[in-house]
């Protein structure tokens, strides 16, 4: 496998597709659409301006974005890899550069939203050191989000 490491914005037609393939995995974790609702409308694409593609070749096999919080928190969204190319280490990476290209636009935090049912993702951020915070933004009053900070 050659990976490639490609940043772009919410606007790249491989990040989107990619988006759609993560909301579908989502919709089959939590039985449907009707049941993330609530949290479509904090995933919209248009609030992205740094993301990053993967492509094993001209492949793209997964993905990862930030948007600004406030002025030093940025928030992890829409981070995916392709079932068939998981546990390879590949989003550990996708997440170091994440990271480092948060870091060079001046942000100290990474916050993010996920959730118990995303047993690998969950594992991936608790083991590159991200810790559970109390809920916050529009996460507050949703019981089954689990909210996560790390300083950059």
């Amino acid at each position: 496998m050659i990976m490639k490491y490609v940043y772009t914005d919410g606007r790249d037609g491989d990040f989107i597709e990619l988006c759609h393939e993560l909301d579908s995995f989502l919709n089959e974790i939590v039985g449907g659409k009707k049941n993330r609702a609530a949290y479509i409308p904090y995933n919209k694409l248009d609030s992205i301006h740094d993301a990053i593609v993967v492509y094993n070749g001209d492949i793209p096999i997964g993905c990862a974005s930030f948007k600004k919080y406030d002025d030093t928190h940025a928030e992890v969204k829409r981070v995916f890899i392709k079932e068939e190319y998981r546990g390879r280490g590949i989003s550990r990476c996708l997440m170091e550069k994440l990271e480092k290209a948060a870091k060079s636009k001046g942000y100290r935090y990474f916050i993010l939203e996920s959730g118990e049912p995303l047993v690998s993702a969950m594992a991936l951020y608790r083991k590159i050191g991200y810790t559970v915070i109390p809920n916050y933004g529009q996460y507050k009053d949703m019981p089954d989000s689990v909210c996560m900070m790390k300083e950059l």
